[in-house]
């Protein structure tokens, strides 16, 4: 798949997921809904990662080390640190 193609792709998706993330803050205010909204934000920055940055292709460590980056953040912001 071309670059090109790939970014593309994941613009789409990134703009669809922002969309759903609006979507799920009007529905209510409930943990539920805020656990949804973390594991969309992690999946946004799991295709920033892999997608624009083009991490997939690159050494293990600095894969982990990104994705779970944003598995910390959401995390501490569900624990409220």
């Amino acid at each position: 798949m071309s670059t090109s193609r790939v970014l593309i792709i994941c613009w789409t998706m990134l703009a669809v997921l922002s969309t759903a993330t609006v979507a799920l803050a009007q529905v209510a205010a409930s943990g539920l809904v805020a656990i949804a909204i973390l594991a969309v934000a992690v999946t946004k920055a799991w295709l920033i990662a892999d997608g624009f940055m083009e991490l997939r292709n690159a050494p293990r460590l600095w894969r982990r080390l990104v994705l779970s980056w944003a598995v910390v953040l959401a995390v501490g912001v569900s624990f409220g640190v």
